[in-house]
């Protein structure tokens, strides 16, 4: 079944029967309807993707690259994100692929799927996968991981979150603080500065929570995984961190928070009594937990929303400079309180004055 078979059936051109599918603007409703019912009568879904794609120049799909879709979709973080950037792309005509970095068999999503354009998400910029996609020459947008040359980048404001984050702990009167967080290969030894990193969200955290705890005389303990998630490694340092505890931690996500909660339930450590807690995102889960988490709130939505947007200029054959970095904002909840030493020095302070 072809274009032609439909076109000798109703007596058009074979144009005129492509028009129904493609440009249907260039025809009278009354024809399109007509050209239509005919095709499906004869049992026609349309002409061929791949041709009506090399036709026009574009394929109507916009890629989205993730280290795994699979674990990705266990954070709501990411999630918020995807749905996101997907409504706003599906208003402008597009359709979202998700696509995973890791290489499987003799395919390769960033390198086979045909796409006008891909956002990278949280990825390494050496992923093969990272490479391919910048081989394809096609418009190319990065959200969080490492900075890739040549490639626009849409950011919240890390180091404000963090900074403000980190500050909350010292104005409560903690001064024994850890850190943890992905991105650095770190056992818990005590820092004096940020270390550097590849992943350039992890690096603008780094400096905001430093930028808090420098200044007060505050040297973390710093705890962290060289790789990009959560993994055993990571959860080995938290649980030998929790065995001298600090009295406050800064996680790097909200997820990496809830590790230490977990680890801190399992030795016994009430929170906010011996351990107070911040992490980093606002994911939805932290206001669901008991006690609900300190963290800071960024807006996954117009991330997303920016993402698609500046991907769109692109495609579209637009100059485009990266958006400045989107608002981050502190959100105290109840994991975070003054350190119990402070607490109980204020309880003899005004319990002393009526002996």
């Amino acid at each position: 079944m072809t274009l032609q078979t439909i076109a000798d059936e109703v007596g058009v051109s074979r144009m005129t029967v492509s028009n129904a599918f493609s440009r249907p603007d260039q025809l009278s409703a009354e024809l399109r309807e007509r050209i239509l019912d005919v095709a499906a009568s004869l049992g026609y879904a349309g002409p061929d993707p791949s041709a009506r794609a090399l036709a026009r120049g574009r394929t109507g799909v916009v890629g989205v690259l993730l280290e795994s879709p699979r674990d990705a979709f266990r954070d709501d973080v990411a999630v918020g994100f995807v749905r996101a950037a997907a409504g706003a792309l599906a208003d402008a005509g597009y359709s979202l692929a998700l696509l995973h970095s890791t290489a499987g068999g003799e395919t390769m999503p960033a390198r086979d799927v045909a796409m006008d354009g891909a956002i990278v998400y949280a990825c390494s910029p050496s992923d093969e996968s990272v490479q391919q996609l910048l081989h394809r020459r096609i418009p190319t947008v990065r959200v969080e991981g490492g900075p890739i040359p040549g490639v626009v980048d849409v950011a919240i404001d890390d180091a404000t979150g963090a900074r403000a984050a980190a500050q909350h702990l010292v104005d409560l009167g903690h001064r024994d603080v850890a850190i943890v967080t992905t991105g650095v290969d770190a056992d818990g030894a005590r820092w004096d500065a940020p270390q550097p990193t590849s992943l350039a969200p992890i690096h603008r955290r780094l400096d905001g929570w430093f930028a808090a705890l420098g200044p007060a005389g505050i040297r973390p303990r710093v705890v962290g995984t060289a790789g990009t998630q959560i993994d055993r490694t990571l959860q080995d340092r938290i649980g030998v961190l929790l065995d001298d505890p600090p009295t406050a931690v800064l996680a790097y996500s909200d997820l990496a928070a809830l590790e230490v909660l977990e680890a801190a339930r399992l030795r016994g450590i009430p929170v906010p009594g011996r351990l107070s807690v911040v992490g980093f995102d606002d994911n939805p889960i932290a206001e669901r937990i008991r006690p609900p988490l300190t963290t800071v709130r960024q807006d996954t939505q117009a991330k997303g929303e920016t993402a698609a947007r500046v991907l769109l200029a692109q495609i579209a054959g637009e100059r485009v400079e990266a958006p400045a970095p989107l608002p981050t904002r502190l959100v105290v909840r109840l994991t975070t309180a003054p350190p119990a030493a402070s607490r109980s020095a204020d309880t003899r302070r005004v319990e002393e004055p009526r002996a």
